[in-house]
């Protein structure tokens, strides 16, 4: 009996080692994994950055469309007209993540605007750019979705994208007498607003009391110039969304980055201590053998 006591005795030192070994085995795993999923969030911090410089000049540019469209609403005094409901919502996003709750803020706000107004969710419908913003409308309000695009984000919106998506709402069947685009504005580098711009449909805009004052305004260039306004707007949305997306996905990157190194540093001072406390073990292993001989 004693002599199986003293071989359980013998192997005990060999398990906490075999089990020091293993768990130091982990952490090295383990900090080789995230040092490399640091190299991957540095890398898309740098693309982002250049993504983001390229996106900011081209808002610049971007910027008189939607300034443009608004002034002539404004000046014509535009308004939707009262005690009809039907309701149109351009929700504007990309198909990339990546970039933090950039579009689940756009899908946040149209959530609260059903909620506020039980009307709103009967007669109003839904138009996604982007894959984000639609996937998570479709949990929600899937009935009220009359057409959804993909393919954005990949690369930076062009006039051209805007039209498509303009000519795709004005030839769908839904005849609404007011409209909103909803988007993300960009602030700054750390920060954007969730906003909205008005749309008006053909009606709306030709039964304006200020209309007349534009003489030239036939009902063909009405027209024509009623279209050219609404992608105006889209494109002008989709190049602030895409500058706020790039500023967003870069921060979250940066902050990324640096968790990892801050696992990086926790992770490195416990192996250390780790691996410290495995040698001084063994030392003190055979400092013992040898004093017993």
């Amino acid at each position: 009996m004693f002599s199986a006591l003293r071989k359980v005795g013998a192997f005990a030192p060999v398990c906490v080692q075999a089990r020091n070994m293993a768990t130091l085995k982990d952490i090295r795993v383990r900090l080789k994994s995230v040092k490399n999923i640091q190299k991957i969030t540095q890398s898309m911090k740098m693309v982002s950055a250049a993504k983001y410089a390229r996106a900011e000049r081209d808002l610049k540019q971007a910027r008189p469309y939607g300034e443009g469209a608004q002034a002539f609403y404004d000046v014509a005094e535009i308004k939707p007209p009262e005690g009809k409901q039907k309701t149109l919502i351009i929700a504007i996003s990309s198909d990339r993540g990546l970039c933090g709750a950039i579009h689940s803020s756009v899908a946040k706000r149209i959530r609260t605007m059903m909620q506020e107004d039980p009307q709103l969710l009967e007669n109003a419908r839904i138009v996604c750019v982007g894959d984000k913003v639609r996937g998570i409308l479709q949990r929600l309000f899937g009935q009220n979705i009359i057409l959804s695009f993909s393919d954005f984000g990949k690369k930076p919106p062009i006039f051209d994208d805007a039209v498509q998506v303009a000519n795709a709402i004005l030839g769908c069947d839904y005849e609404f007498d007011k409209g909103i685009l909803l988007y993300n504005r960009f602030k700054s580098v750390v920060s954007y607003a969730t906003s909205d711009l008005p749309v008006f449909s053909l009606e709306t805009v030709s039964g304006s009391e200020k209309i007349s004052l534009y003489d030239s305004l036939d009902a063909e260039v009405l027209q024509c110039y009623q279209e050219y306004s609404l992608a105006s707007l889209i494109y002008y949305a989709m190049k602030e969304n895409a500058c706020s997306e790039q500023s967003s996905r870069m921060t979250a990157m940066d902050s990324a980055s640096k968790n990892a190194g801050e696992m990086i540093d926790k992770l490195t001072l416990t192996f250390n201590r780790t691996r410290q406390a495995v040698i001084t073990k063994e030392l003190i292993e055979i400092i013992s053998g040898a004093a017993a001989l």
